[in-house]
């Protein structure tokens, strides 16, 4: 059974290309999240992770796989796992924008 993800690609007025993760990603979806990851355009990819309740290591393997073209929105609960797994140190993380 696959735990509930929803990925919503846009782009930016600017060009830059976005994708929306909410829901939780873990090793019954993560293999959404890297189509959705491989399916977008060359170039530096935002996924914005603030509606991101629960993220596991097989969701953190697809962003390591991307790391050289993702910046990361994460919400406050996101954070410490970026950091202690390293993905802060290969990936640009950002603070959630206040709403």
């Amino acid at each position: 059974m696959s735990t509930p993800l929803t990925l919503s690609a846009s782009t930016r007025p600017d060009g830059t290309a976005v994708l929306a993760v909410t829901g939780e990603i873990d090793m019954s979806n993560a293999a959404a999240l890297e189509e959705a990851l491989s399916s977008t355009s060359e170039g530096t990819v935002l996924v914005d992770l603030s509606g991101v309740e629960y993220l596991d290591s097989a969701g953190l393997t697809v962003l390591f796989t991307y790391a050289s073209r993702i910046r990361l929105v994460a919400n406050p609960l996101l954070e410490p796992v970026l950091t202690i797994s390293g993905l802060a140190d290969v990936a640009t993380v950002e603070d959630e924008s206040p709403s």
